[in-house]
């Protein structure tokens, strides 16, 4: 079973300046909670129990969020504030821990899945890109999902999404002989980055969520720096191809874009419209608009 997950979370969000400049990018709020917590408790509610986050020495305001604030505790027991209380207590089960590992320079998403090597072992694990929120409808999620592909097959997952054929050149595409039914998995023969309108192998994009085997570490650290002069997580994954299938997952859910400042409106818009307490009343705001 998969029990650990990844979360790089060290770089330094550019596409979201100047909120960024003070703000991890990872910290900025949907509806009334940061972007991150979305991804945590995804993760959590596909059984996951230890979070690792590759860091930077900025963004120690996503640690301190995941740790106790007794200060603040005690202050709203004391004012009988304890529906706010448990809001900020149940943030993670307690059977859960988050620790975290420095990345020392910005050498790409590969490199910064090395940085957790030790922390990681001989364990398969998962990979969530912190700037890609993933709502699902489903009691069960994508990636508990793509867990039980990878337990039964023992094939790297992928997680893959259609995007319209118009829009092929923005993304990684995946080629596949045989693109799978959504929830399902189909292997793959590679990926190709942003290829022309017209060439493109298929539809199916990349998301931002893998399920990889430990020893994609050894390749990570025989891997030669590629595309920005970065270690790449995909050459590696590319390497280990080349003994062992690798599958691509296409998902049932949506995903938004919160690295930009269009994909994170698209996510408050949704996340606020489905808001247990707010959702009405987001939703009579948004009808009021002059637009």
């Amino acid at each position: 079973m998969i029990k650990k997950a990844i979360l790089p979370v060290a770089g330094l969000g550019t596409r979201f300046l100047p909120a960024s400049k003070s703000i991890p990018k990872e910290m900025v709020t949907v509806v009334d909670r940061p972007a991150i917590e979305y991804v945590v408790k995804e993760a959590v509610a596909a059984g996951i129990e230890q979070i690792i986050l590759v860091t930077h020495s900025s963004k120690a305001s996503i640690e301190n969020y995941f740790d106790r604030n007794f200060e603040l505790e005690a202050a709203l027991t004391a004012k009988n504030k304890f529906d706010l209380l448990q809001e900020i207590t149940d943030i993670l089960p307690t059977h859960v821990s988050v620790v975290s590992v420095r990345q020392p320079q910005p050498l790409g998403l590969g490199h910064a899945v090395l940085c957790a090597k030790d922390l990681v072992g001989d364990s398969a694990f998962a990979v969530l890109l912190p700037d890609v929120l993933v709502k699902n409808q489903q009691e069960e999620n994508d990636l508990s999902r793509m867990i039980g592909r990878f337990q039964a097959s023992q094939a790297v997952q992928i997680m893959v999404e259609a995007v319209p054929e118009h829009m092929v050149d923005q993304y990684g595409i995946v080629d596949v002989a045989q693109p799978p039914l959504e929830g399902q998995s189909s292997v793959m023969q590679g990926i190709v980055e942003k290829p022309a309108v017209g060439l493109a192998p298929s539809n199916l994009s990349v998301v931002g969520r893998y399920i990889l085997p430990a020893k994609i570490m050894q390749l990570l650290e025989q891997t030669p720096k590629g595309a920005g002069n970065e270690i790449q997580l995909t050459d590696a994954i590319a390497m280990l191809q080349q003994t062992e299938a690798v599958e691509a997952y296409r998902m049932k859910g949506q995903t938004f874009d919160c690295g930009s400042k269009i994909g994170y409106l698209k996510a408050v818009l949704h996340y606020g419209a489905d808001h247990p307490q707010l959702g009405d009343a987001f939703k009579a705001l948004i009808k009021d608009l002059p637009l």
